[in-house]
């Protein structure tokens, strides 16, 4: 995941909302999801000041809530890794679908950052408790511990993912697409002022976490391949 990436699935959704468009899927074009912050972006992250450090917040925020509130279904097809950013991009579409190699991992801890804006849409689809255990520990989870966490709606065998999401996708479409967006936005509406609390507070906590010693030493030694140290 790079910020180009992160305005072109902005503007990809843009557009969805704006046509005909019955049904969006996600797909990985490689052998992974989304594996994560690419590392070019994450090369550049210490030499960033804080007006440049918000900006990439709010660029997530707005991808994130984009997707949450899309008037128009979403499906992740998810056939290998999804890792921190990733994770939140599979697990916040409407439907996500998952074959039993598929990897998940709010990973962010383990380089000295805050998976900010992504926990407030973990904490409303498993509960606090569990969003401690996955943020906190920072560890890869399966496909079937996903769906038992509520994360994954279905995990299927790899042969069949592209048939069942074409199978899923066409009983939405059946679907009145007014009923359907009106859904949506009642959902959406029922947390909005929570979320948007939840946001702003996820914002500010992402922007401080990027100008930490932990967090520019988690990244060098994520770079350079070695256990970091950390300030305490």
């Amino acid at each position: 995941m790079t910020p180009g990436m992160q305005v072109e699935l902005i503007a990809a959704m843009e557009a969805a909302a704006a046509s005909d468009c019955r049904v969006l899927v996600f797909a990985g074009a490689g052998d992974a999801f989304c594996s994560g912050l690419d590392l070019s972006a994450l090369q550049s992250m210490n030499g960033k000041t804080a007006v440049e450090h918000r900006a990439d917040a709010e660029r997530i925020a707005r991808l994130f809530r984009m997707l949450y509130g899309l008037p128009v279904p979403t499906i992740a097809a998810v056939h290998g890794a999804a890792i921190a950013g990733g994770t939140g991009l599979a697990t916040i579409c409407d439907f996500t679908l998952a074959t039993p190699a598929a990897k998940f991992g709010f990973t962010e801890a383990r380089i000295g950052f805050v998976p900010a804006v992504v926990s407030a849409y973990l904490a409303l689809q498993i509960g606090d408790k569990r969003s401690r255990d996955l943020l906190l520990t920072g560890r890869i989870f399966d496909a079937s511990e996903a769906y038992r966490l509520g994360l994954v709606n279905e995990v299927v065998a790899p042969e069949n993912l592209a048939e069942r999401v074409q199978s899923l996708a066409e009983t939405l479409i059946a679907n009145s697409p007014e009923a359907l967006a009106s859904t949506k936005r009642l959902l959406a509406a029922q947390s909005k002022a929570w979320l948007d609390a939840a946001i702003e507070a996820a914002l500010e906590a992402n922007a401080l976490a990027r100008e930490t010693a932990d967090f520019r030493e988690g990244v060098a030694a994520f770079l350079e391949k070695r256990k970091p140290v950390w300030a305490k």
